[in-house]
């Protein structure tokens, strides 16, 4: 994910080992598509008990027999700001919970505390399958699987407010070999993978604490929330969630929030994180980032690179969003300091940009792009440890294409897409194939599944 930068040996002979799948996954996963399921029947039902409307007793025969008025079709309760979706996908109207209204005894409690059992559910169930050519050792050449089974649990009013996402889930990046929903739940986030309370005493400001989504880059972490089925290649430097406390506060056109967190989900809680975000106008938008880790992290595994989680990201990204039209363009600059403790005895940068786009054709039919390169510093002849390797090998670069066509219709949604990555000035043995000397990839996907 954003923790999946390129890998050294160790972390790629990681990334190739096969994982079998656990009970305690499958069923997290078939419990939180259960709530979702219950909550959407549950809001169904109480749609089909409204009662119709019928002729007062002794109302005239002529009357009874009278076509009734049409009823006016009730308005769509819009989709709640969280989870985060850049488009084209739209999730869908949350179907509310209010357990004090089936255990009427529940009522009775501290307002605060009843007010937590009224919230809001939806759920997300997706698979994908996909070709790849020049797969790395331990990779599939072709795989499906299931992209998301996720329920999502949020009470967004009131003071104290919460949000629970549970369930499984894959991350597919460009450029790096495939996580499967198995090994994402078992070595990333877990099956909860973002969860936090939230304390909004005021409108403007608000505190949040747990596993909370970060606040780097363009791109969300789960499939359903992108314009792609794939992240790209700036994600792949940037860390995904975060364990930690973050502050907002807002005051007309600005926006600003600060996090104290783990960086790349280690077991240091020395990273600082801030972004500035201004609203133009309703269509355009402006947001700089930037953060790093304070201290020194030793942690390293899976989740945890070790040489991105010692250093620091910066963001530079702007939206145009007036439909039909979505245009992302953003900015990215990573550093890793000198340290000679992890080995780095020269600071190296990553110094990349990318665009984001989407274009509905019509209300159901979408089409989105992605164009990125990424360059590093250093270069193949640089003495053996004085840069560090961050992408395909010392000053390594490499660029991206990607399309993707959508269709979504109600809660039904199937897309495709086909994603092209070419490595340049890269290191043997740390590309593609089976013996890493191949610098291009093709991929194609796709994914199809339910937002309800």
């Amino acid at each position: 994910m954003r923790d999946l930068p390129t890998y050294t040996a160790m972390e790629m002979e990681k990334l190739k080992m096969g994982y079998r799948f656990g009970r305690p996954i499958f069923s997290a996963c078939i419990g939180a598509l259960l709530l979702a399921l219950i909550a959407a029947g549950a809001r169904d039902a109480r749609a089909d008990a409204t009662p119709s409307a019928t002729p007062a007793a002794g109302a005239p025969a002529a009357a009874a027999k009278a076509t009734p008025a049409p009823v006016a079709a009730a308005t769509p309760v819009p989709p709640l700001s969280s989870p985060g979706m850049t488009g084209p996908l739209v999730m869908a109207s949350p179907h509310e919970i209010n357990i004090p209204k089936y255990a009427p005894f529940l009522s009775e409690l501290p307002a605060p505390i009843a007010g937590l059992l009224d919230f809001d559910v939806n759920g997300v169930v997706s698979g994908l399958g996909f070709f790849q050519n020049r797969a790395v050792v331990g990779d599939p050449y072709n795989r499906l699987d299931i992209s998301n089974a996720e329920a999502i649990i949020q009470k967004a009013d009131g003071m104290i407010q919460y949000y629970v996402q549970v369930g499984g889930y894959s991350l597919p990046a460009l450029g790096s070999p495939y996580v499967n929903m198995t090994k994402a739940v078992n070595k990333l986030y877990g099956v909860l993978p973002e969860a936090y309370l939230k304390v909004a005493p005021f409108d403007n400001f608000s505190i949040e604490a747990g596993n909370l989504p970060t606040l780097f880059g363009a791109e969300y972490t789960f499939t359903f929330e992108n314009m792609n089925i794939e992240r790209g290649l700036l994600w792949n430097q940037e860390n995904a969630i975060n364990r930690g406390v973050q502050l907002n506060y807002s005051y007309g056109p600005l926006a600003a929030s600060v996090s104290w967190n783990n960086g790349f989900y280690s077991h240091s809680y020395t990273w600082v994180d801030g972004l500035l975000a201004w609203t133009i106008n309703p269509q355009n938008t402006l947001s700089v980032v930037a953060g790093g880790n304070a201290g020194f992290a030793k942690s390293s595994n899976f989740a945890t690179p070790l040489l991105n989680n010692n250093g620091q990201i910066y963001n530079l990204i702007y939206t145009y969003n007036a439909a039909p039209i979505v245009i992302t363009p953003y900015f990215q600059e990573t550093n890793i300091p000198f340290n000679p403790d992890i080995g780095v005895l020269k600071s190296t940068q990553t110094i990349s940009g990318a665009i984001l786009a989407s274009y509905a054709i019509t209300d159901k039919v979408s089409v989105a792009g992605r164009a990125e390169y990424i360059g590093t510093t250093g270069n193949e002849n640089s003495p053996k440890g004085s840069a560090a390797n961050l992408l395909y090998g010392v000053g390594s670069d490499a660029w991206s294409l990607t399309l993707t066509p959508t269709f979504q219709w109600n809660q039904f949604f199937f897309r495709g897409e086909v994603s092209y990555v070419q490595a340049n000035s890269y290191a043997p043995g740390a590309v593609f194939g089976k013996e890493g000397i191949n610098n291009s990839q093709v991929r194609g996907l796709v994914e199809t599944g339910v937002i309800f």
